[in-house]
């Protein structure tokens, strides 16, 4: 994605971070892994010797199972056209997510980072789903690309029909100072092509991922009243 096409959230756009080249952590250990362990069965059975691993997951598997509900489930299906998916790594998850949020808080209030990637199987091998966090140090301000919709989430939720962001405002005995702390959370396809879909099936697809993944951050912060945000997402425009 071009530079001029990011935006961020206090500008009430949405900034969906980097292009980082980082590949998929602990993937080629493991394939050693299963190469050595394919070789020696091998020896005793011919028929699994040269068997593929299935790297592949559910939906409800990935970034630690514990953002992707069932229902954000599906919405991944209608966004990659995947029943089946790998995800960036174990390690990759909300619950780490927060780490590096609450160090960056300890001196400023502004700042980014990734959750997870999501790569759909049948999809192209250029493709993924990236979820990021973004301390936004204020409430969203201005207006928001012509492409994306506003959503009645948080403080405010925008959704189109390749990424979709919510920001909500939290108060937590886990974060420091007395005043909210404005959290950005985004979703983005990377490829470098249109998305294939009814639009507007997309945008609420990318608006119920988007929903179920900030309200888990909001829950891994204990935040007040889950920052503001329903269990489940309003797909209606504000």
């Amino acid at each position: 994605m071009h530079e001029a096409s990011r935006h961020s959230f206090h500008n009430a756009d949405i900034r969906m971070s980097r292009t980082s080249n980082r590949g998929r952590p602990g993937l080629l250990g493991a394939v050693i892994a299963v190469s050595l362990a394919a070789g020696a069965v091998g020896c005793t059975d011919g028929e699994t010797a040269g068997a593929t691993p299935d790297w592949s997951t559910g939906p409800t598997e990935l970034c630690g199972g514990e953002a992707v509900s069932v229902e954000a489930g599906e919405a991944l299906k209608v966004i990659t056209g995947s029943s089946r998916f790998e995800g960036s790594g174990p390690e990759y998850t909300v619950a780490q997510a927060v780490r590096p949020m609450r160090e960056r808080l300890a001196f400023a209030v502004v700042g980014d980072g990734d959750i997870c990637r999501v790569y759909g199987m049948s999809a192209s091998s250029m493709e993924y789903i990236e979820v990021t966090w973004e301390l936004t140090g204020g409430p969203p301000k201005g207006e928001p690309a012509s492409k994306f919709t506003v959503l009645p989430v948080g403080e405010r939720a925008l959704t189109a029909p390749d990424a979709a962001a919510v920001q909500f405002a939290c108060r937590s005995a886990k974060l420091p100072g007395s005043t909210p702390t404005h959290i950005g959370v985004g979703v983005q396809r990377w490829l470098p092509m249109d998305p294939e879909g009814d639009p507007e099936k997309l945008k609420d697809a990318y608006a119920t991922v988007v929903h179920f993944f900030a309200l888990a951050m909001a829950k891994e912060l204990r935040c007040e009243n889950d920052g503001g945000l329903e269990a489940r997402p309003s797909l209606d425009p504000a």
